[in-house]
């Protein structure tokens, strides 16, 4: 089994495979100052707590952060308790099998990248991701398979947070789909003002992009949706088409079977990928 991991900045989702198919997962708060040692046993109880897992269980690691103190951490969990076990961590300068048409390729995150290789096999391109994580990210995805560029605003739980800052008489709501537009109380007002100004905004930017992508034909562009947050905005925005809640976990593993030569790949992804181990890297610690 494949033990997946994407610290994010607010959350780390873990998710473990078996094969293609996710059989257990877990969404914690991710926090920077806890050390290697807290989270191997955060790690231990959870697999302990599936009743189907175990660590021996594992026979690799892969996992993407935005969080770079957390990601020193992971290192040292990776080499201290798992060392015996290939690790593939996703960071600049390693190769996804996905081309990056960006001006500074280095600035884009990990997970953007993991959501576009997975939005590309299981989909298809041209496609848009949109993740609904502390940011609402908009990533485009050519029909080729490249990370192209898109679109940051700020998350959902960010506009709340600052919203009950600012306004001294607006408090911090329960982040759930109201009964009506027309709110019929500040909590109401508020909660309408959340959800369906969020929808408007990610209904707005994946159109317009979608347009730009592929002019020709705007509705050819697949539009996914993912993140923790994504549950409470797709159903009002009829531009997205699939709702994929393990997106940038796919695409961990994806990256996994590349780099240690695991599980299926198509021949283009084979093709587009023309990975290898670069000299000098640790076991335990695979770049690809």
């Amino acid at each position: 089994m494949l033990l997946t991991i994407d610290i994010g900045n607010t959350n780390m989702v873990l998710g473990v495979f078996d094969g293609e198919t996710i059989v257990e997962h877990w969404r914690i708060a991710t926090v920077p100052d806890r050390t290697a040692d807290e989270i191997a046993v955060v790690l231990h109880g959870l697999l302990q707590q599936s009743g189907v897992i175990r660590d021996s269980d594992l026979h690799g690691i892969s996992l993407c952060s935005t969080v770079p103190s957390v990601l020193h951490e992971m290192r040292e969990v990776c080499r201290k308790y798992y060392g015996d076990r290939p690790t593939v961590i996703v960071e600049p300068g390693v190769k996804t099998g996905v081309p990056i048409r960006y001006d500074n390729p280095k600035e884009v995150g990990s997970d953007r990248i993991m959501n576009s290789l997975a939005a590309i096999h299981l989909y298809g391109g041209p496609a848009i991701v949109v993740d609904f994580g502390t940011s609402t990210n908009f990533d485009a995805v050519s029909a080729k398979g490249e990370f192209v560029g898109g679109a940051l605003a700020p998350g959902i739980e960010i506009s709340v947070d600052a919203l009950a800052r600012r306004a001294a008489q607006l408090l911090k709501v329960e982040l759930t789909r109201p009964p009506r537009i027309i709110g019929k109380s500040t909590v109401e007002a508020l909660q309408s003002g959340i959800v369906y100004g969020f929808a408007g905004q990610v209904e707005g930017i994946a159109r317009r992009m979608a347009a730009e992508l592929s002019p020709a034909d705007p509705d050819a562009v697949t539009v996914i949706a993912t993140g923790g947050l994504a549950p409470l905005v797709i159903n009002e925005v009829s531009a997205i088409d699939h709702h994929e809640p393990w997106l940038t976990l796919i695409g961990l593993r994806l990256v996994y079977e590349r780099n240690v030569g695991t599980g299926p790949t198509s021949r283009a992804e084979t093709d587009r990928a023309e990975t290898s181990v670069l000299p000098g890297t640790a076991p335990g610690n695979l770049r690809t």
